[in-house]
């Protein structure tokens, strides 16, 4: 892992004093270049992945998967401050969705980039959880045993702390 700043915060930045939540105040935060990229699994059989991955798109009841699930994810990172409460509206500049098979998963990958006050670490987890939850409802009539995990950042760019990427 590499960073600019190797110091955690001692103290959740939701949380006053008193113990109640709120919204931290970024108006006095320096607008940058901030970008996010998150992971995580759908872990299913070997014939649910060939079904996912067949590019004549034959098998699965409710479709393609993939394309269904990449508009999912987009969609969600654009939905992060109406499902998660104390996050803050962004102008997101750019979201990516991909997809990789595994030998028993389909793996995604969400970037996210944007320009302004706060990170997008929330909007890139958003966008996986949404695209995971996507391709498990597109394979639960063939596999309702799938199991959606290992959902975790990768790398953060832009703003005070720094830099830093575990892949």
């Amino acid at each position: 892992m590499s960073s600019t700043d190797n110091t955690e915060n001692t103290h959740l930045t939701h949380v006053r004093e008193d113990g109640s939540a709120h919204m931290v105040d970024v108006t006095a935060k320096s607008e940058t270049s901030r970008t996010a990229v998150a992971t995580g699994r759908v872990r299913t059989r070997e014939d649910v992945l060939d079904m996912i991955f067949d590019p004549a798109n034959e098998g699965l009841p409710k479709g393609d998967a993939l394309p269904v699930a990449r508009v999912a994810g987009i969609m969600g990172a654009k939905k992060t401050p109406e499902i998660i409460p104390l996050c803050h509206p962004l102008p997101l500049g750019k979201i990516t969705v991909d997809f990789t098979r595994e030998a028993d998963a389909v793996r995604i990958e969400a970037s996210v980039k944007t320009r302004g006050v706060t990170g997008v670490e929330m909007e890139a987890l958003t966008a996986v959880t949404s695209a995971a939850l996507t391709v498990y409802d597109m394979i639960k009539a063939v596999d309702k045993h799938a199991v959606i995990d290992d959902i975790r950042v990768l790398a953060k760019s832009g703003g005070k702390s720094g830099d830093w990427d575990v892949r």
